[in-house]
Protein backbone atom coordinates (compact mmCIF):
# COMPACT_ATOMS: atom_id res chain seq x y z
CA UNK A 1 0.00 0.00 0.00
CA UNK A 2 1.75 3.26 -0.75
CA UNK A 3 2.18 6.07 1.69
CA UNK A 4 0.60 9.45 1.86
CA UNK A 5 3.61 10.77 0.82
CA UNK A 6 4.37 8.27 -1.94
CA UNK A 7 1.27 8.97 -3.62
CA UNK A 8 1.62 12.70 -3.15
CA UNK A 9 4.69 12.48 -5.10
CA UNK A 10 2.94 10.42 -7.55
CA UNK A 11 0.26 13.25 -8.00
CA UNK A 12 3.37 16.01 -8.56
CA UNK A 13 4.91 13.80 -11.02
CA UNK A 14 1.91 13.19 -13.11
CA UNK A 15 0.87 16.80 -12.99
CA UNK A 16 4.56 17.85 -14.05
CA UNK A 17 4.58 15.52 -16.94
CA UNK A 18 1.58 17.45 -17.78
CA UNK A 19 2.67 20.95 -17.73
CA UNK A 20 5.84 19.81 -19.22
CA UNK A 21 3.73 18.39 -22.38
CA UNK A 22 2.03 21.64 -22.33
CA UNK A 23 4.72 23.76 -22.55
CA UNK A 24 6.55 21.13 -24.69
CA UNK A 25 3.99 21.64 -27.13
CA UNK A 26 3.92 25.67 -27.26
CA UNK A 27 7.59 25.44 -27.69
CA UNK A 28 7.94 23.23 -30.63
CA UNK A 29 4.94 25.24 -31.89
CA UNK A 30 6.47 28.68 -31.81
CA UNK A 31 4.07 29.95 -29.57
CA UNK A 32 7.01 30.62 -27.40
CA UNK A 33 9.99 31.84 -29.21
CA UNK A 34 13.83 31.57 -28.67
CA UNK A 35 14.87 33.92 -25.65
CA UNK A 36 11.40 33.81 -24.48
CA UNK A 37 11.22 33.80 -20.64
CA UNK A 38 9.37 30.98 -18.70
CA UNK A 39 8.69 32.73 -15.48
CA UNK A 40 7.55 30.37 -12.95
CA UNK A 41 4.71 31.89 -11.06
CA UNK A 42 3.30 33.24 -14.38
CA UNK A 43 2.99 29.71 -15.44
CA UNK A 44 1.96 28.06 -12.46
CA UNK A 45 -0.66 30.55 -12.37
CA UNK A 46 -1.46 30.23 -15.74
CA UNK A 47 -1.74 26.40 -15.98
CA UNK A 48 -3.66 26.62 -12.18
CA UNK A 49 -1.02 24.55 -10.48
CA UNK A 50 1.41 24.69 -7.99
CA UNK A 51 5.32 26.01 -8.73
CA UNK A 52 6.65 22.60 -7.50
CA UNK A 53 5.79 20.73 -10.81
CA UNK A 54 6.22 23.98 -13.12
CA UNK A 55 9.87 23.20 -11.63
CA UNK A 56 10.24 20.02 -12.35
CA UNK A 57 8.53 20.65 -15.63
CA UNK A 58 11.33 23.24 -16.90
CA UNK A 59 13.89 20.36 -15.85
CA UNK A 60 12.58 17.83 -17.41
CA UNK A 61 12.66 20.00 -20.86
CA UNK A 62 16.06 21.59 -19.92
CA UNK A 63 16.88 17.45 -20.11
CA UNK A 64 15.26 17.53 -23.85
CA UNK A 65 16.95 20.62 -24.85
CA UNK A 66 14.16 22.95 -25.61
CA UNK A 67 14.63 24.68 -22.20
CA UNK A 68 18.21 26.22 -20.77
CA UNK A 69 18.25 27.53 -16.84
CA UNK A 70 20.51 30.40 -16.61
CA UNK A 71 21.93 31.58 -13.24
CA UNK A 72 20.47 34.84 -12.33
CA UNK A 73 17.93 34.84 -15.19
CA UNK A 74 15.75 31.61 -14.82
CA UNK A 75 14.46 29.34 -17.49
CA UNK A 76 14.33 30.67 -20.85
CA UNK A 77 13.37 28.52 -24.76
CA UNK A 78 16.40 27.43 -25.82
CA UNK A 79 18.28 29.93 -28.28
CA UNK A 80 20.77 27.59 -30.12
CA UNK A 81 23.40 28.62 -32.24
CA UNK A 82 24.10 27.39 -36.06
CA UNK A 83 26.76 25.37 -34.42
CA UNK A 84 24.44 23.50 -31.89
CA UNK A 85 21.54 23.32 -34.64
CA UNK A 86 23.86 22.20 -37.40
CA UNK A 87 24.96 19.53 -34.97
CA UNK A 88 21.17 18.35 -33.85
CA UNK A 89 20.83 17.68 -37.85
CA UNK A 90 24.31 15.72 -38.01
CA UNK A 91 23.36 13.59 -35.34
CA UNK A 92 20.03 12.46 -37.00
CA UNK A 93 21.70 12.14 -40.40
CA UNK A 94 23.60 9.95 -38.68
CA UNK A 95 21.34 7.82 -36.72
CA UNK A 96 17.96 7.85 -38.78
CA UNK A 97 19.68 6.00 -41.78
CA UNK A 98 21.05 3.39 -39.72
CA UNK A 99 17.38 3.03 -37.98
CA UNK A 100 16.02 3.15 -41.33
CA UNK A 101 17.80 0.24 -42.42
CA UNK A 102 16.57 -2.10 -39.36
CA UNK A 103 13.16 -0.76 -40.02
CA UNK A 104 12.17 -0.98 -43.40
CA UNK A 105 12.02 -4.46 -44.47
CA UNK A 106 9.70 -4.95 -41.56
CA UNK A 107 7.43 -2.65 -42.49
CA UNK A 108 3.81 -3.82 -43.22
CA UNK A 109 0.73 -2.82 -45.25
CA UNK A 110 -0.30 -0.68 -42.05
CA UNK A 111 2.76 1.06 -41.41
CA UNK A 112 2.09 1.79 -45.38
CA UNK A 113 -1.31 2.94 -44.96
CA UNK A 114 -0.42 5.30 -42.04
CA UNK A 115 2.38 6.47 -44.32
CA UNK A 116 0.18 7.70 -47.49
CA UNK A 117 -1.94 8.82 -44.74
CA UNK A 118 0.26 10.82 -43.53
CA UNK A 119 1.92 12.14 -46.96
CA UNK A 120 -1.64 12.63 -48.13
CA UNK A 121 -2.18 14.62 -44.76
CA UNK A 122 1.27 16.62 -45.19
CA UNK A 123 0.62 17.95 -48.62
CA UNK A 124 -2.59 19.14 -47.80
CA UNK A 125 -1.35 21.07 -45.12
CA UNK A 126 1.47 22.37 -46.52
CA UNK A 127 -0.89 23.66 -49.63
CA UNK A 128 -2.81 25.64 -47.50
CA UNK A 129 -0.02 26.88 -45.55
CA UNK A 130 -0.49 26.02 -42.27
CA UNK A 131 2.43 25.77 -40.91
CA UNK A 132 1.32 24.51 -37.23
CA UNK A 133 0.98 21.21 -38.77
CA UNK A 134 4.40 20.69 -40.57
CA UNK A 135 6.70 19.94 -38.06
CA UNK A 136 4.25 17.69 -36.48
CA UNK A 137 3.58 15.61 -39.28
CA UNK A 138 7.31 15.50 -40.97
CA UNK A 139 7.72 13.87 -37.36
CA UNK A 140 5.25 11.57 -37.56
CA UNK A 141 6.31 10.46 -40.95
CA UNK A 142 9.93 9.40 -39.69
CA UNK A 143 9.61 7.98 -36.85
CA UNK A 144 6.60 5.44 -38.59
CA UNK A 145 10.05 5.04 -41.06
CA UNK A 146 12.07 4.07 -38.48
CA UNK A 147 9.33 2.42 -35.58
CA UNK A 148 10.84 -1.15 -36.93
CA UNK A 149 14.35 -0.99 -36.21
CA UNK A 150 14.19 -2.58 -32.56
CA UNK A 151 16.67 -0.49 -31.20
CA UNK A 152 14.85 1.23 -28.30
CA UNK A 153 18.14 3.59 -27.45
CA UNK A 154 18.86 4.73 -30.44
CA UNK A 155 14.68 5.33 -31.06
CA UNK A 156 14.99 7.58 -27.83
CA UNK A 157 18.05 9.50 -29.45
CA UNK A 158 15.99 9.93 -32.93
CA UNK A 159 12.91 10.91 -31.04
CA UNK A 160 14.63 13.29 -28.98
CA UNK A 161 16.62 15.10 -32.04
CA UNK A 162 13.51 15.45 -34.30
CA UNK A 163 11.97 17.32 -30.89
CA UNK A 164 14.46 19.26 -30.91
CA UNK A 165 14.85 20.50 -34.23
CA UNK A 166 10.99 20.46 -34.93
CA UNK A 167 10.86 24.41 -34.33
CA UNK A 168 13.23 24.66 -36.96
CA UNK A 169 12.14 22.08 -39.53
CA UNK A 170 9.02 24.18 -39.85
CA UNK A 171 11.55 27.17 -40.58
CA UNK A 172 12.86 25.76 -43.29
CA UNK A 173 9.36 24.72 -45.07
CA UNK A 174 8.22 27.92 -44.82
CA UNK A 175 11.53 29.77 -46.86
CA UNK A 176 10.04 29.15 -49.95
CA UNK A 177 7.35 27.19 -52.12
CA UNK A 178 10.98 24.97 -53.56
CA UNK A 179 11.44 23.84 -49.60
CA UNK A 180 7.95 22.68 -49.65
CA UNK A 181 7.81 21.08 -52.80
CA UNK A 182 11.23 19.49 -52.62
CA UNK A 183 10.29 18.09 -48.95
CA UNK A 184 7.04 16.71 -50.14
CA UNK A 185 8.70 15.10 -52.94
CA UNK A 186 11.76 13.57 -50.90
CA UNK A 187 8.78 12.41 -48.63
CA UNK A 188 6.88 10.56 -50.95
CA UNK A 189 10.46 9.00 -52.63
CA UNK A 190 11.01 8.03 -49.22
CA UNK A 191 8.11 5.84 -48.63
CA UNK A 192 8.10 4.16 -52.17
CA UNK A 193 11.43 3.22 -52.23
CA UNK A 194 10.98 1.80 -48.34
CA UNK A 195 7.67 -0.06 -50.46
CA UNK A 196 10.27 -1.27 -52.73
CA UNK A 197 12.35 -2.82 -50.87
CA UNK A 198 15.26 -0.57 -52.00
CA UNK A 199 16.17 -0.17 -48.44
CA UNK A 200 19.90 1.56 -49.49
CA UNK A 201 18.77 4.04 -52.08
CA UNK A 202 16.05 5.10 -49.01
CA UNK A 203 18.79 5.39 -46.49
CA UNK A 204 20.80 7.52 -48.75
CA UNK A 205 17.87 9.62 -49.89
CA UNK A 206 16.76 10.24 -46.25
CA UNK A 207 20.55 11.39 -44.96
CA UNK A 208 20.37 13.99 -48.60
CA UNK A 209 16.77 15.24 -47.06
CA UNK A 210 18.18 15.71 -43.56
CA UNK A 211 21.42 17.56 -44.88
CA UNK A 212 19.05 19.88 -47.24
CA UNK A 213 17.34 21.03 -44.35
CA UNK A 214 20.20 22.02 -42.74
CA UNK A 215 22.48 23.51 -45.22
CA UNK A 216 19.23 25.74 -45.68
CA UNK A 217 18.53 26.49 -42.39
CA UNK A 218 22.22 27.68 -41.65
CA UNK A 219 22.52 30.02 -44.87
CA UNK A 220 18.74 31.61 -43.83
CA UNK A 221 19.65 31.65 -39.82
CA UNK A 222 23.68 33.79 -40.87
CA UNK A 223 21.79 35.94 -42.57
CA UNK A 224 19.17 36.45 -40.68
CA UNK A 225 20.93 37.15 -37.23
CA UNK A 226 23.63 38.90 -39.00
CA UNK A 227 20.71 41.50 -40.73
CA UNK A 228 19.56 41.49 -37.48
CA UNK A 229 22.49 42.72 -35.19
Amino acid sequence: MNSPAASSRLTTTTVAGAAADALRHRIVSGELPEGFQLKQNALAAELGISRIPVREALVQLEGEGLVSIVPRKGAIVSELSIAEIAELFDLRGLLEPILLKKSARKLTGADFAQLDEILSEYGRELRTKNPARWGELNTRLHSVLMSKAGQPRTSAIVESLLQQTDRYTRLQLSLSPESCRRAEEEHGELVRLCKTRDIRSAATLLKQHIDHTCDELKEFIALHRHTSQ
